[in-house]
C-alpha cells in the first residue's frame, strides 16, 4: 500500500472477517518477527494486521526516517484496515509508536498492549537551551555526514548462518533456528549471498526531536485499557526499563506483567505466555 509516496508491505494472519488487531514491530525488525505470536492471536479469532515499517523488509526505503513519519505510516495501515477502533499491539519501538498513535487518534484505539517498549527516563540530566541548540546542530551535521557516507553502500552479504550469527550478537537469547528463519524473512538472496532488507541509512535511536521521558509522562494520560509486558533481563536492543521506573506513570487501571528470565523479545521467548496475556486482556476490554 502507498503511504505518501512510500510503499509499505502489509501482511495479515487469520480470518479476514475477524475483528482486526494492529501489530507494530520494533526497530530493525520486520512484520515477520510476529510469525510466532500472530498465529496464536489468529487462532483466538483475530484478524491480525502488521506491516514492514519504511526502510525495513519489503517496504520502500525513504529519504528521511523520523518518528512522525512512522506514525503517519501506522495511520495509513490502520485506515486501510477498518473504520472503527481496534486494539494496538507494539514491540519495542512499535510499542512507543502505538502509544503515540493512540494519543493522536484515541477514537481509533480500543486498547493498547506494549511489549517491552515501555519508556524510561534518560540517565543524563537535562541541559540548558543554548546547549540543546548546539547539540541539535551537531546532530543534524552528524546525520547529514552519515547520509553522505552510506549513499552508495549496501549491507554486507553472507550465508543464512552468517547473518543469523550477526543478529545473535544483538539477540544472544534467541534460538539459532529462529534467527536463521528470520534471515529468510528479513533478508533477500542476491547472487553473492543473503543481505538484510534494511536501509543502511537507518541508525538505532532514529532521528528527530523525541525523548523517552516525554512518552513516560504522557503515558499515564492514555484513556484506553492498557497492558504492559516487561522482560526483566536487559538486552542491547531493549529500552532498559525496570518496573520501578514505571511507578506512578501507568494509565489509570493499567496493568503491568513482568516476565522473569526473559529478555527484550518477550513475544519470541515466551510466545504462548504473551499470547495468553494478550487474549485474556483483550477479552476483558471489549
Amino acid at each position: 500500500m502507498d503511504s505518501f509516496g512510500v510503499g509499505l508491505s502489509v501482511v495479515e494472519w487469520g480470518d479476514s472477517d475477524g475483528p482486526p488487531i494492529l501489530l507494530a514491530h520494533g526497530g530493525f525488525d520486520f512484520a515477520g518477527t510476529y510469525d510466532l505470536l500472530a498465529p496464536r492471536l489468529a487462532d483466538a479469532g483475530w484478524r491480525v494486521v502488521s506491516w514492514d515499517q519504511r526502510g525495513h523488509g519489503d517496504s520502500d526505503h525513504a529519504v528521511l526516517y523520523t518518528w512522525d513519519a512512522d506514525i503517519r505510516d501506522s495511520l495509513r495501515v490502520l485506515e486501510s484496515t477498518c473504520d472503527g477502533p481496534v486494539p494496538f499491539v507494539g514491540h519495542s519501538k512499535g510499542g512507543g509508536m502505538m502509544m503515540t498513535l493512540a494519543e493522536a487518534r484515541p477514537d481509533r484505539c480500543s486498547a493498547i498492549v506494549n511489549l517491552d517498549g515501555l519508556p524510561t527516563k534518560r540517565t543524563q540530566p537535562d541541559v540548558a537551551d543554548h546547549d540543546r541548540t548546539r547539540m541539535l546542530a551537531e546532530d543534524l551535521s552528524d546525520w547529514l555526514d552519515h547520509r553522505r557516507r552510506i549513499a552508495e553502500l549496501e549491507r554486507k552479504p553472507g550465508t543464512i548462518e552468517e547473518l543469523a550469527a550477526r543478529r545473535a550478537r544483538m539477540n544472544p537469547r534467541l534460538d539459532t533456528g529462529w534467527l536463521e528463519y528470520l534471515v529468510t524473512v528479513g533478508a533477500r538472496r542476491d547472487i553473492d549471498g543473503w543481505r538484510w532488507k534494511l536501509d543502511p541509512a537507518m541508525r538505532f535511536g532514529g532521528f528527530g526531536p523525541w525523548r523517552p521521558e516525554w512518552a513516560l509522562h504522557r503515558m499515564r494520560g492514555l484513556a484506553v485499557p492498557f497492558l504492559g509486558v516487561l522482560g526483566l533481563v536487559y538486552e542491547e536492543m531493549g529500552w532498559g526499563t525496570v518496573p520501578e521506573d514505571l511507578a506512578g506513570y501507568l494509565p489509570v487501571g493499567g496493568r503491568l506483567v513482568t516476565l522473569e528470565d526473559t529478555g527484550h523479545f518477550v513475544h519470541i521467548e515466551r510466545t504462548d505466555v504473551v499470547a495468553g496475556h494478550i487474549t485474556d486482556f483483550l477479552g476483558g476490554s471489549t
